[in-house]
């Protein structure tokens, strides 16, 4: 049985989409599907590459922020905190580089895992994982961008 939380934080209510930032990449938003179902976030990248500097591993990739468009297109860094198989809904397991970084959503900024994979197809390009989301928010599954647009 759960303990229960002594004078527990007041939680953010978010919608099943919302509009997320990276201000590590740049001043833009990307809309995400919120999935409490999914452990870690993931963001559309392509072109990813492995590279090494001064001893220190990161990867350069691109992100397209708006969906179903193949512009504007978004160089990115980022320093390489691991790699981890993920399985998706449909089984297949993906082995994908994780990055740490932070992420704004309404008022709330800070630092999470992000797989890197190719979401072309999907309808979303980020999908927010609930270790991104950690306590601090009611996700409301009925209602979109409850935080605004973008």
């Amino acid at each position: 049985m759960r303990k229960p939380v002594k004078n527990p934080k007041p939680r953010i209510a978010i919608g099943w989409c919302e509009w997320v930032g990276f201000p590590d990449f740049g001043d833009f938003r990307i809309k995400a599907k919120i999935d409490t179902g999914a452990k870690t976030s993931a963001l559309h990248a392509f072109r990813v590459r492995e590279v090494v500097e001064d001893g220190e591993t990161y990867v350069t990739f691109f992100l397209h922020p708006e969906q179903r468009r193949k512009r504007p297109e978004i160089a990115c860094k980022a320093k390489l905190h691991g790699k981890r198989d993920i399985k998706s809904s449909n089984g297949q397991v993906e082995r994908r580089y994780v990055i740490r970084t932070r992420l704004q959503l309404g008022s709330v900024c800070r630092k999470v895992d992000v797989t890197l994979t190719n979401r072309d197809e999907m309808g979303f390009r980020l999908l927010v994982g609930r270790s991104s989301l950690k306590a601090r928010f009611a996700v409301y599954p009925d209602q979109p961008c409850l935080l605004g647009g973008k």
